[in-house]
């Protein structure tokens, strides 16, 4: 189910990009030749109206970006401030992360829900109720867009949707970083379609420094090395302090 949700993730921004660039390239070049004194194709260019172009791609690109930032934390890909993070050793660091992603459960829950309200309230249940037969009561019609005439309600529900996706990313990432105690990071310095022909065995420098990066982000400013050290002597500590625990058990029973 998760790579499902995954993989529609990337269709719907890839699709919100690739539209939107389509939309504008074609406003663009309608608007240029539209000045050339053309006889027959300057009429026919004139007669076409893209004053709904601009507005349109707007809508594209805010939900492109409400979708982008539920993918910006599952990738990693987001900047964080987390230079005192690092410097703090296993538990107080976890616990901090742990306090972050949450804050960020809790903001985007509540950007979604209220979100919801307002598109709900906005011309959603209007045309909800509408739509089954049912009394509409106090609910409004809701306003319409300038140019595309579309309701407002459908431009306002990339709110509620990328907020609410965006809080399930957060718990996503809480969840595996409980489990692992890594966090999700991106390579910076990779382009998709460059450099097919280098030596995978090679680094290039941005490619080296941005691993570099990453792994003091998700290592706690630790090298790979001391990182694997260090959890492997974590996990000795608990596996110790299980069989102590476990012992005591035994000891109170047979008591």
């Amino acid at each position: 189910m998760s790579k499902i949700i995954d993989r529609l993730e990337e269709i719907i921004i890839s699709a919100l990009m690739a539209v939107s660039t389509v939309i504008i390239f074609v406003s663009v070049v309608h608007r240029y030749a539209s000045g050339y004194d053309i006889p027959g194709l300057q009429d026919w260019l004139l007669s076409i109206h893209m004053g709904w172009a601009q507005e349109l791609c707007i809508i594209l690109f805010v939900w492109m970006a409400k979708f982008g930032a539920a993918y910006g934390v599952r990738t990693g890909i987001h900047v964080g401030v987390d230079v005192l993070i690092n410097n703090l050793t296993n538990k107080p660091r976890a616990a901090m992360i742990q306090l972050g992603l949450l804050a960020g459960v809790v903001f985007t829950g509540l950007i979604g829900l209220f979100g919801l309200l307002f598109v709900w309230e906005n011309g959603m249940a209007y045309a909800t109720l509408t739509t089954f037969g049912m009394e509409v009561g106090e609910f409004y019609e809701g306003p319409t867009t300038p140019d595309l005439e579309w309701p407002t309600w459908i431009v306002y529900a990339a709110v509620p949707l990328g907020s609410f996706l965006m809080c399930f990313r957060f718990l996503q990432v809480m969840v595996s970083f409980a489990r692992t105690g890594e966090l999700p990071s991106h390579d910076h310095g990779h382009v998709e379609g460059l450099d097919e022909n280098q030596n995978p065995d090679v680094l290039l420098e941005g490619e080296a420094i941005s691993l570099s990066e990453d792994i003091e982000h998700a290592h706690a400013g630790r090298t790979e090395e001391e990182w694997i050290k260090r959890r492997a002597e974590d996990r000795r500590a608990q596996a110790r302090a299980d069989e102590a625990r476990r012992a005591e058990d035994r000891r109170k029973k047979e008591q």
